[in-house]
C-alpha cells in the first residue's frame, strides 16, 4: 500500500492565482505585526505577505491568493507543507506523549535508527545521534563541544561566506559581519579561510579562489608555526554553501579537507542543516563528494513538518560523553522525531531524491538558457533542488537591486522567492521537493519573466 498521497495531490493548484497584493487583510496582519513584534523581524520586510494555510509547495494569504513556494521556510518543508502522511503520525504522536527529554522512546529510536540508515559513507551503522536544542545553531554548538572534547583544543575554522546561526558558538563561524556587529568578542581563535570560487577560480585570477589555493589556505592554518593561531579542533564546512550564494565547490574540495583533517587529528563537520534530507538529489550533499565527514549537523527539514529539532549524527568513536555531556530542554520533541520518521519514509517511497534531481536540472537548464540572451546573469549553480541564480549589473558589480526587484515582481504573480550571496545578489530557489513538474515549469517562467522585465523594463 502506498505511503501518503502522490506528490500531485499534495496542493491546491498547479499555478498560482494572485490579485492586487497585499490584500486589505494581509496589510492589517502586517500593520499589527509592525506595533508589537521585534524589530527583528526580516522576511514580512521583503515579502509583504500574511500567512494563512498552505499545502505541498503553495501557500494562501489571508486574503485567498495562492503562491507556489520556492523557498519553503528556507529549507525547512522538503516534504512539503501539512503532507497528510507525515501530520497523521505527528498527531498521534502528540494524542501519546510530546516532551520525553531523553527517555527512550519509539520515535527516538527510530529516528535515530532510520538517519543511520541513510548517513553519509562509513557513518552508515557506524554512528550515534545527538539531540540537544530545537535549531541548527544547538547543532552546531554540539559540533564545536564535540571537536573541543575529542582533541584538547579551542581553534575553530570555518570558510569565508559561511553561514551556521547566530548563537554565540555558532555565530564565532558565521563569517558575516552583518550578523556580528555589537557582539565581539565571540570564541577565541575562530578563523575563516577562502571558501573555492567555482565560477571563476582559476589559478591564475587573482580575484578568485582555486581549489587548490582554497585547501593551502586551510592546512596553513594547521601546520604552519606562523599561522597566527592555534591548530583548530575541527573543519566547519557546508557541503554547498546556502547564505553565501548556493556555491558549489569542486569535487575534490571536500576530500581534500577530509585528508588535512586527518593529517591533523582534527574533525572534519560538515553542516547540513540546509542542504541535507535530500534538498540536493542525494540523503546529504557530502554524498556527492563520496566523503565521510566525522559528523554532520541538521536541523530545518528534520522536523518534517516544521516542528523543530536539531540533531548531531557522528562516527561512534567520537562517543566519549558522560551522561549530561550535552543536554537541551527540548531534545525530546516526540512529535518531531515522528515527523522526521515519517518524511524519511515518504521521501523514499515516492523516489524524491531523483525526483528533485530531474527537477534541478530542469529549471538550472531553464536560467542558462535565458542567460544566453541575458548578460545579467552571471551563473547558474546548485544541486537537486537547491539553486542559485546570480544577478550583476551592466558594469559586473553584484545587483542586489535587482534581486529584491525581482523578488518584488515575483511575489506580485505568484512565486516566493528569496536571496542569497555575499552582496544579496543571488536568487535562492529552494522549494519542497514536492513540487510538481507542472509547478516547477509554471513557476519558472514567472522567475524568468520577472528577470526579463526587471533588465530590460
Amino acid at each position: 500500500m502506498p505511503i501518503g498521497p502522490a506528490i500531485d495531490d499534495l496542493h491546491f493548484s498547479d499555478e498560482p492565482t494572485v490579485d492586487d497584493v497585499p490584500g486589505p487583510r494581509s496589510t492589517d496582519l502586517l500593520e499589527r505585526q509592525r506595533e508589537v513584534d521585534s524589530n527583528a523581524v526580516a522576511y514580512p520586510r521583503r515579502i509583504p505577505i500574511a500567512l494563512d494555510e498552505a499545502r505541498g509547495a503553495t501557500v494562501r494569504d489571508a486574503d485567498g491568493n495562492t503562491f507556489l513556494d520556492f523557498f519553503a521556510g528556507i529549507g525547512v518543508l522538503n516534504v512539503g507543507h501539512s503532507n497528510p502522511y507525515v501530520l497523521d503520525g505527528v498527531k498521534d504522536q502528540l494524542d501519546a506523549v510530546t516532551h520525553t527529554i531523553d527517555f527512550p522512546t519509539e520515535a527516538r529510536v527510530d529516528l535515530i535508527d532510520k538517519l543511520r540508515e541513510i548517513a553519509p559513507g562509513g557513518l552508515q551503522g557506524s554512528s550515534n545521534v545527538v539531540f540537544g536544542g530545537p535549531s541548527g545553531s544547538d547543532a552546531i554548538e554540539g559540533s564545536i563541544k564535540l571537536a573541543k572534547q575529542h582533541t584538547g583544543r579551542h581553534g575553530l575554522l570555518a570558510f569565508e561566506g559561511a553561514y551556521h546561526g547566530t548563537t554565540a558558538g555558532a555565530l564565532s563561524l558565521t563569517a558575516a559581519r552583518k550578523y556580528k556587529t555589537d557582539y565581539s568578542p565571540l570564541l577565541a581563535d575562530a578563523v575563516h579561510v577562502p571558501y573555492p570560487d567555482t565560477a571563476t577560480g582559476t589559478d591564475g585570477d587573482s580575484e578568485a579562489v582555486s581549489c587548490s589555493r582554497a585547501l593551502d589556505a586551510v592546512k596553513r592554518k594547521f601546520e604552519d608555526p606562523y599561522g597566527g593561531h592555534e591548530s583548530p579542533a575541527g573543519i566547519w564546512v557546508e557541503p554547498i554553501q546556502g547564505e553565501g550564494g548556493i556555491n558549489v565547490p569542486p569535487a575534490e574540495f571536500l576530500g581534500g579537507l577530509r585528508d588535512i583533517a586527518d593529517d591533523n587529528d582534527a574533525l572534519l563537520i560538515v553542516d547540513e542543516i540546509q542542504t541535507g534530507l535530500g534538498r540536493t538529489g542525494e540523503w546529504f550533499a557530502s554524498d556527492h563528494f563520496d566523503v565521510t565527514p566525522d559528523a554532520i549537523t541538521m536541523a530545518k527539514a528534520l522536523g518534517g513538518s516544521g516542528l523543530p529539532i536539531g540533531a548531531m549524527l557522528y562516527h561512534e568513536d567520537f562517543d566519549t560523553w558522560g551522561p549530561g555531556g550535552h543536554v537541551g530542554t527540548f531534545r525530546g520533541n516526540a512529535p518531531a522525531m515522528v515527523g522526521g520518521i515519517r518524511a524519511i519514509e515518504y521521501i523514499q517511497e515516492h523516489d524524491l531524491l531523483s525526483h528533485a534531481t530531474d527537477l534541478g536540472e530542469f529549471i538550472r537548464g531553464r536560467f542558462a538558457e535565458l542567460a544566453e540572451t541575458t548578460p545579467e546573469i552571471a551563473a547558474v549553480r546548485g544541486k537537486g533542488l537547491f539553486i542559485g541564480v546570480e544577478l550583476v549589473d551592466d558594469d559586473g558589480s553584484p545587483a542586489d537591486e535587482l534581486v529584491k526587484a525581482v523578488q518584488t515582481n515575483c511575489y506580485e504573480n505568484g512565486v516566493l522567492v528569496w536571496s542569497a550571496g555575499r552582496h544579496g545578489n543571488v536568487l535562492r530557489l529552494i522549494p519542497p521537493l514536492v513540487l510538481t513538474r507542472r509547478q516547477a515549469e509554471v513557476g519558472t517562467e514567472i522567475i524568468c519573466e520577472a528577470i526579463e522585465e526587471c533588465t530590460r523594463g
